[in-house]
């Protein structure tokens, strides 16, 4: 049996537990083509936070990173939540502690905190808001400061700032290592290659390579961006996984990434045998504390009330 044959029987197993098991999967745009495939739905991080939170399934399998399955479970905590690999984490959400939040807040009495999503229940707990890609301008212009402390990812910080001139962003010194890896002479060496292309960039690289971009999205905004778009070609600086996205939301057009391709440890962990396998198994559940839940849960709620 080949592979695609081997995908697609394990395709028909995963569905049919997952209607036996009143399951939904959902999925993040960067993961493997055929757990995305096989998913309810496929989003970013705002959009599977709305369909944790809106879903009448009994069970959510959450195919992304561990603080997305967390964020889910604080969102739907009676419902079971599980992670088809809970090796899966996000070295940015490991670079702000709830510690070194308490002390940054402390630091600064009376500055409201932004969170970016990608952080541990911990760190929600502790914040005053949590934003996404999509929405982080739109968070931090709702809370009409003049100062906010922003965490982990400075680059999306930086991204706010320029967005926000009126508004000091103080940021904490994290970032994505996949985005933040991109340099301005590979955007323009992908650039050369492809003169007539667009260039669509994620907020968490450099505001170097942004300032590059066409249109800086996250990346459910990047795939609204190629449909509507006159162009017919784009190069991609996020993650390559969304190019599976890409395609089927723009056929016809073409997506290419950067040299070397950028890609995502984490969320290549997750194969589709390890989706059907933790369906099976009714494995590995999220638990989160339920006092940190609670205190997490308002943050949470207010990112999404944004829109």
């Amino acid at each position: 049996m080949d592979r695609m044959t081997q995908a697609a029987a394990i395709h028909d197993e995963i569905r049919a537990l997952a209607a036996e098991r009143d399951a939904v999967i959902i999925a993040h745009n960067y993961q493997r083509p055929e757990v995305q495939d096989v998913a309810d739905f496929v989003g970013d991080s705002l959009g599977l936070a709305r369909q944790a939170a809106a879903t009448d399934a009994s069970v959510i399998v959450f195919a992304g990173v561990h603080f997305m399955a967390e964020t889910a479970k604080i969102l739907s905590p009676d419902k079971t939540v599980l992670m088809p690999e809970p090796r899966a984490g996000c070295p940015m959400a490991d670079m702000l502690t709830g510690e070194q939040l308490a002390a940054w807040r402390e630091g600064h009495p009376g500055v409201p905190v932004v969170t970016y999503v990608n952080s541990s229940a911990e760190v929600k707990a502790l914040s005053d808001i949590c934003c996404t890609s999509a929405n982080a301008v739109e968070v931090v212009r709702s809370l009409r400061a003049d100062r906010i402390l922003f965490g982990p990812d400075k680059n999306l910080a930086a991204w706010v700032g320029s967005q926000l001139p009126g508004v000091e962003v103080i940021a904490w010194d994290g970032w994505c290592p996949t985005h933040e890896d991109v340099t301005v002479e590979q955007v323009r060496e992908a650039a050369a290659r492809h003169p007539s292309a667009e260039i669509v960039a994620h907020p968490e690289c450099r505001p170097e390579v942004c300032a590059m971009a066409t249109a800086v999205l996250s990346t459910s905004q990047m795939l609204r961006w190629a449909e509507s778009s006159p162009a017919e070609e784009f190069i991609v600086v996020t993650e390559e996984g969304l190019l599976h996205g890409l395609a089927k939301a723009a056929p016809g057009k073409r997506f290419v990434n950067l040299t070397p391709r950028m890609l995502c440890p984490n969320m290549k962990v997750t194969t589709i045998e390890k989706v059907r396998d933790s369906l099976a198994g009714m494995r590995t559940a999220i638990e989160v504390d339920a006092e940190v839940a609670r205190r997490a849960l308002g943050a949470v709620e207010r990112m999404v009330a944004v829109g």
